[in-house]
């Protein structure tokens, strides 16, 4: 998996928050670190934005011993049940302040300042990588099984969609503990031979300043692109980039276009969740359009399906169930065979829970979640992203979440929550009326009239999680 970093070339690094270690050092501090794991098989790696992160990570890894990542920000509620569902052997580096349980787990500690001797036993690419957790939108969360196997396969077909290699600097402020921040934004870099700047945070400061000193690519969610975007001075600094890319959530239409004026990219999104990595994704040498997310990387297939279980046309409107399947899905959910086998198809094919449409050329646009993206509204099924996409095109709008509630005469009506520009918040009910007619009939022109919202409700913040995707359920109550 980590051929790159074997390479062990003295002129690459990674950077995390200002602290550095070349290739040939990261490689020495991980080699101790698995000399350290001889006797375990499973480690919890509370995945702060440090070096130490990294250092600890890659050395289980080079062990063939599976990581669990642990949010740093974990309730004790979903701390304990992460641990007991997972089970690790130990904590590999930093510890919670509070760790439930009577029996604390031992810790091995990692010292990013240590060398060693670089011993590699073979791991079996079937072997599992990582236990990571979901963000458990409905229940707790699961632990997903990624195989190196997997991990190696989703970060090869990257590297061929977006012209990733050795030469690239990354730099980018994701969190440690999900398949953006982590598989992608540490292993691929370490796979290929490149650099990496973790920026620490996900400022446009700190992103123009890595532009400054020479990263090549950036990965961010959309959050924080509608930050750059906001700060035209820091975003002018990345036109020396090769490559921005948005994932996590959908990338809002102005966002798109405001920073392709200012940066003079347009950046490239892709489409992806922790049982399947990456599996869609434009291409650095595609056509880029703001709302799509690219066609399917080597090795996966994708496919849309109706309610009827038939494929629906590739019209680019038809919305369909997505599923998939290839070389970089998941190896099951630990603990759970009855959730694993229910997210399979009888004929082998992954079941997202997206809905989405494809377009004649293949491209893909997802809708959102089926359980409630997808609004069945009069007759109709309509994709609340469409409507989130036009809405977020007018001057009022700075962020909307649309849903469907449940309505007596429609089954579903829409419903749109608005966070209004400070320029143009309603300052009261009349106000709000006048601008809920205003959104109503901007929608009615740019969609069919069908898909207008029924009511608009002014709030002051979405809530979100900590990769930046609304929460809608919260929203449904």
């Amino acid at each position: 998996m980590l051929t790159g970093l074997l390479a062990a070339d003295p002129a690459r690094f990674v950077e995390v928050a200002g602290r550095r270690l070349s290739h040939p050092a990261l490689l020495a501090a991980a080699s101790a670190v698995a000399d350290d794991l001889e006797d375990h098989t499973r480690v919890a790696v509370l995945a702060t934005p440090t070096l130490e992160t990294v250092v600890a990570i890659t050395g289980a890894l080079l062990a063939g011993v599976e990581v669990v990542p642990v949010p740093p920000d974990s309730g004790a509620a979903e701390l304990a049940h992460i641990l007991a569902d997972s089970a690790p052997d130990a904590w590999l580096g930093q510890t919670p302040d509070e760790v439930p349980g009577d029996a604390p787990l031992p810790r091995v500690r990692v010292n990013v300042g240590a060398r060693a001797d670089v011993v590699l036993d073979p791991v079996d690419d079937d072997a599992i990588a990582f236990v990571m957790y979901t963000s458990g939108t409905t229940g707790l969360p699961k632990g997903v099984l990624q195989s190196h196997r997997a991990v190696t396969a989703g970060l090869d077909a990257l590297a061929d969609a977006w012209a990733w290699t050795a030469d690239d600097v990354l730099a980018h402020g994701l969190p440690l503990f999900h398949v953006h921040g982590l598989v992608l934004g540490v292993l691929g870099p370490l796979r290929l031979g490149g650099s990496l700047v973790h920026t620490g945070r996900g400022t446009p400061a700190a992103y123009a300043d890595a532009a400054r000193a020479g990263a090549t690519m950036f990965f961010a969610v959309p959050t924080i692109w509608s930050r750059v975007a906001d700060s035209p001075d820091d975003a002018a600094a990345l036109r020396t980039a090769r490559l921005l890319v948005s994932g996590s959530a959908a990338l809002p239409v102005p966002v798109f276009d405001r920073l392709k004026e200012l940066t003079g990219h347009e950046v490239v999104e892709r489409y992806g969740m922790s049982e399947t990595l990456i599996t869609v994704a434009t291409r650095a040498d595609g056509v880029r359009r703001a709302g799509w997310v690219g066609v399917p990387v080597a090795g996966v297939e994708a496919r849309l399906r109706g309610e009827d279980g038939h494929e629906v046309a590739h019209d680019g409107a038809t919305v369909g169930r997505l599923e998939v399947r290839g070389a970089t899905l998941f190896s099951g959910y630990l603990n759970r065979p009855e959730a694993t086998a229910e997210s399979w198809t009888d004929d082998g094919w992954f079941v997202t829970g997206d809905v989405a449409v494809i377009a004649p050329d293949g491209c893909i646009r997802i809708v959102g979640r089926e359980s409630v993206d997808l609004i069945k509204s009069a007759g109709y099924r309509i994709g609340a992203g469409e409507i989130e996409s036009i809405l977020l095109g007018h001057p009022a709008v700075a962020e909307v979440a649309v849903v469907g509630e449940p309505d007596a005469d429609l089954g579903q009506r829409i419903v749109a929550y608005v966070v209004a520009r400070p320029s143009h918040a309603p300052a009261d009910s009349a106000a709000a009326a006048d601008l809920s007619e205003a959104l109503s009939r901007f929608v009615g022109e740019e969609l069919s009239l069908h898909k207008r919202p029924r009511e608009f409700r002014f709030v002051a913040n979405l809530p979100r999680n900590e990769m930046g995707k609304v929460q809608k359920k919260r929203l449904l109550g």
